[in-house]
């Protein structure tokens, strides 16, 4: 049985792969990460080419998440996708980290394989899918299937330099769906308590399988207001089990200092794995310049416009302005690959290549 990596464990590792500079990923042909991994709507001739823009612009690294469902019904099919992907990655000197659970499930649906729904106008990553599911998460019995995968994949992987790291849990309990301010508040309660369990019972068997790249989950629920981590327990576990401290923060230059700072004291490489909002006041400007102070890998959220359409707001900024798109929210690239902003682009370049120099190469 393994254990989690030492301080002196993970500060080797952020020393071996140098400062990420990337982005949360799925080609501008897929909905969803459904989409992006089944065999029938599986992009590779999209992906190389946005990859290629990437590594042009300067990006590094990107952070990309696995379909459960896929994997049951097409396990073979998609750890061939799987290998495939990082070949591309690797031939554009992108360092990749796999996400293998999320609760992001936007869409209200439980996951379903085949075709998926096309994107409703104006909203904002309407067809998210999660992975399991909600249905899965709260059922404990049904947690050995996930077990399987998580086994099976990282198994299959644990060795491949071409993973920098994984990402076990994207956002535990997040319920992602539109309820009554009642029902809200029921499924939060349940579906956090369950996802917690779940996440604590992931690192264990992940932890068993024995992999070379370091484990993550990352604390998410940072608002606009004074951050405990330690004070939420879905948080709190998550950075307590972690070999590389990870988090999300869309908040204002100030409010990401506040968590640079203090997550720096507990000694661990640090990665903001999901950031950029620019209708909250979170621009590149600002807070790229910080990630690079502080020596925290950052991703932001997506590459290019695409079927995600998280380039509209989500549904609190996109209410009362004449044009609330007029602004991307995220995203940085159109289609064609052309920089949305091309002073954000030339930040990207100038960082990236400035800490490759100084890192010698890393």
């Amino acid at each position: 049985m393994a254990f989690q990596w030492s301080e002196a464990q993970a500060q080797g590792w952020y020393q071996q792969h140098g400062w990420a500079c990337g982005f949360n990923y799925l080609p501008q042909t897929a909905v969803n990460w459904t989409e992006m991994w089944q065999r029938e709507t599986f992009d590779p001739e999209t992906i190389d080419r946005e990859l290629g823009w990437a590594e042009e612009y300067g990006y590094n690294a990107l952070r990309t998440n696995l379909p459960f469902i896929i994997w049951e019904e097409d396990r073979d099919g998609l750890l061939a996708r799987i290998d495939h992907f990082l070949a591309i990655a690797d031939r554009h000197h992108i360092q990749v980290m796999l996400t293998l659970m999320d609760d992001c499930g936007f869409s209200g649906d439980e996951p379903f394989s085949g075709p998926q729904k096309p994107p409703r106008p104006g909203v904002h990553n309407s067809q998210a899918a999660a992975s399991p599911g909600r249905a899965i998460v709260m059922s404990p019995a049904e947690w050995p299937r996930v077990e399987a995968y998580v086994r099976d994949v990282l198994g299959h992987f644990k060795d491949d330099t071409r993973i920098a790291i994984w990402d076990l849990y994207n956002e535990p309990g997040n319920r992602g769906v539109n309820l009554t301010a009642t029902e809200s508040m029921e499924v939060d309660v349940a579906l956090e308590d369950y996802a917690l369990k779940l996440m604590i019972a992931t690192f264990d068997w992940a932890r068993a399988v024995g992999p070379s790249q370091p484990l993550t989950v990352g604390a998410w629920h940072v608002d606009h207001h004074l951050y405990d981590p330690l004070a939420h327990p879905v948080d709190a576990a998550a950075l307590e089990l972690s070999d590389i401290i990870s988090y999300h923060n869309y908040n204002t230059a100030a409010r990401q200092l506040e968590m640079l700072d203090m997550l720096a004291q507990r000694k661990r490489p640090v990665l903001c794995t999901e950031w950029l909002a620019r209708h909250a006041d979170c621009h590149f400007s600002e807070q790229l310049p910080l990630f690079s102070a502080f020596e925290t890998g950052c991703y932001q959220w997506g590459l290019v416009q695409g079927k995600t359409q998280t380039w509209i707001p989500w549904t609190c900024f996109n209410t009362g302005q004449a044009d609330p798109q007029a602004l991307w929210f995220h995203d940085v690239l159109t289609p064609e690959g052309k920089a949305w902003n091309a002073q954000e682009m030339r930040l990207v370049k100038q960082l990236t290549a400035f800490r490759q120099q100084r890192h010698g190469g890393k």
